[in-house]
Order: structure tokens, then C-alpha cells, then sequence
């Protein structure tokens, strides 16, 4: 009866995870739209932080009680997951367009910080110094996407970041079209503020639930917080990318940014993991390596996907699949 109840309550924390992170990027971005923030802004900032609130929440709770392996194998789990099942299948169902900036400046961008964060495990423990690194970082490069937007021209009008110039569907495409709703919409701004903060109070309660339940389920079978945060946990954070890019893809709609996949991992380190260690220590198991480096590789071999025709096909997905069956079987044994 208690496994039971537990699953149920981690399906309950997913559900209001999903749901509240879409409540959240719809309302703060009708509020910005309708003071005027311009659009790229938005796009760099909270829409990243809505697409990856679930990966924030969940990660940042476990940290503060105490279950560290919960805190690093969601981040690690969902990046690897993004990569290797998401656009895996996404590009087993239709080709997917890379953009040069995506190829040549943010995928090598997400690689190296993976790395960074594997030599900062090392002596196990992500620290206060090592999150001021990273969360400096994290506004290093947002700063360097606004300013290089803004030096070459990039359009506003479509709401997209640089790399992802494909905005036409997934939660971003989606957020563009509330940003350009938003800026003629007229009502009451406590509308939005009020779905803003309902969001939030989901995501937070929706963490709380999920780790809890997460480590109720890894006491009962017996597993371990590392194997729970890598699979279930990680699954479920990512679930609005899951759904919305293999949907778009079966609908004919291929053109999906990659962009939007790696920015969300790009997230999840720096910010995600980089804030968690500004407000508690983060330990950092020595099994979390073997998981950092198979992060590394599965951004090496999106690389090396994608470079030929700037898009990634049937085949590069077929070896992305085949990769996260592998690091499956490794885990459980």
C-alpha cells in the first residue's frame, strides 16, 4: 500500500510540475509583453526558466533536504535523457534543422560546461565557490547572446533566442505566440500575476511531492537516490520537452530548433546546479563521473550528428537511442 501511494504522489508532483511550469511561462510572459519587455529577453530568460523550472524545483528541494544524489542525477539524468531520448526520437520521426549558432557555438558551449561541473565533482562536493563560477557563467552567457543579438540583428518579432531560429512549435513556439497575443492584449494585470504565482506555488509544491515520493520509492526497492534522480526523476522533469518535440515532429512540424533542447541543458548547469550550490553544499557522489562523462559524449555525438547538412536524421537518432539503451543497462547493473 505504501509503494502504491507513493507512485501515485509521484505522478501527482509530475502533473503539477508540467502543469505549473506552463502556467508560469504563460503569465510572466503575458506580464512582460504587456509592460514591454522586449521579446528576446523574455525568450533568454523566462521562458529558459519555465522550460526548466521543473529540473530547478525538484533539484534545488532535494538539495535542501539533504538528498544530494537526487540534486545532481536529475540534472545530469535530464541532460543526458534531452539529448539522446528526446531528439533521439524526435529525429527518428522527421529530420531536425540545426542552426550554425547552434552548432558551432552553443553545443560546444554545453559540452565544456559539462565537463567544467565533472572537474568541479571531483573532489566531491560542488561548493559555494564552484556555484559563484557557474552562476557567473550562466549571466556571462546570457549577456553574450543579448549582445551578439543585438550586433548582428537578430529579429525580435518571432521571440526566438539566437540558435533557435526555429521557434514553429514546443513550449517556445508556444510562448511566442503568448508574446505576441500579450503585446496587444489589454485587461487587468493581476490576471497574469495571479497565474504567474499559481504556477510557481505548483512547481514548488509539485517538487516537494516528487522528491519525496522519489526517495520513499528508492527505500522500498531498495535503489539508490543516484539510480531513482538518473531514470524516474529526470524522466519526469522532462516531460513537456518529451512530449512536445516528439508531437511536433510526427505532425510534420521537424524544424524544431535543437537549440531548444541544448539551452535547457546549458540551464540545468549553471543555473540550476549553480544555485543549488550557492544555497547549500552539493555532494558529489564518485558514480556521478562515469554519468558526467556519458553526458560529454552524448553532447559529442549530437556534434557529430548534425555537422553534416546542419541537420539531424533518421540515423544520428537511431545511434542516440542505441547510446541511452547502453548507459541504461550500465546503470542497472
Amino acid at each position: 500500500m505504501e509503494m502504491v501511494l507513493s507512485l501515485l504522489l509521484l505522478v501527482l508532483g509530475f502533473v503539477m510540475l508540467v502543469k505549473g511550469a506552463d502556467r508560469f511561462v504563460d503569465g510572466a510572459s503575458d506580464i512582460a509583453g504587456r509592460l514591454g519587455i522586449p521579446q528576446l529577453v523574455i525568450g533568454l530568460t523566462i521562458v529558459a526558466m519555465g522550460t526548466s523550472a521543473p529540473e530547478a524545483a525538484v533539484s534545488i528541494t532535494a538539495a535542501l533536504k539533504g538528498n544530494a544524489d537526487i540534486t545532481i542525477g536529475n540534472i545530469v539524468g535530464s541532460n543526458i535523457l534531452n539529448i539522446l531520448i528526446i531528439l533521439g526520437l524526435s529525429s527518428v520521426v522527421a529530420p531536425l534543422a540545426v542552426s550554425a549558432h547552434t552548432l558551432f557555438r552553443d553545443i560546444p558551449f554545453m559540452i565544456a560546461i559539462t565537463l567544467l561541473l565533472l572537474f568541479q565533482g571531483t573532489g566531491g562536493n560542488i561548493g559555494l565557490w564552484e556555484g559563484v563560477v557557474l552562476t557567473i557563467l550562466f549571466l556571462a552567457y546570457v549577456s553574450y547572446l543579448l549582445w551578439m543579438s543585438k550586433k548582428n540583428g537578430f529579429p525580435e518579432s518571432d521571440g526566438s533566442a539566437p540558435g533557435q531560429e526555429h521557434p514553429s512549435s514546443g513550449p517556445k513556439a508556444a510562448v511566442s505566440g503568448t508574446l505576441v497575443a500579450a503585446s496587444v492584449r489589454k485587461g487587468r494585470l493581476w490576471q497574469p500575476v495571479l497565474s504567474t504565482l499559481a504556477g510557481l506555488a505548483m512547481i514548488v509544491l509539485g517538487s516537494r511531492i516528487a522528491v519525496d515520493a522519489a526517495t520513499d520509492l528508492a527505500r522500498l526497492f531498495g535503489m539508490s537516490e543516484r539510480f531513482i534522480g538518473l531514470t524516474i526523476v529526470a524522466l519526469g522533469t522532462s516531460l513537456p520537452e518529451l512530449f512536445t518535440s516528439v508531437s511536433a515532429a510526427a505532425k510534420g512540424n521537424a524544424d524544431i530548433a535543437i537549440g531548444n533542447i541544448v539551452g535547457s541543458n546549458i540551464f540545468n548547469i549553471l543555473f540550476v546546479v549553480g544555485i543549488s550550490a550557492l544555497i547549500t553544499p552539493v555532494p558529489f557522489s564518485a558514480q556521478f563521473q562515469a554519468d558526467m562523462w556519458t553526458a560529454a559524449a552524448a553532447g559529442v555525438l549530437l556534434l557529430a550528428c548534425s555537422v553534416k547538412g546542419r541537420k539531424l536524421g533518421r540515423p544520428g537518432g537511431i545511434a542516440m537511442l542505441a547510446g541511452y539503451a547502453i548507459y541504461f543497462v550500465f546503470i542497472c547493473l
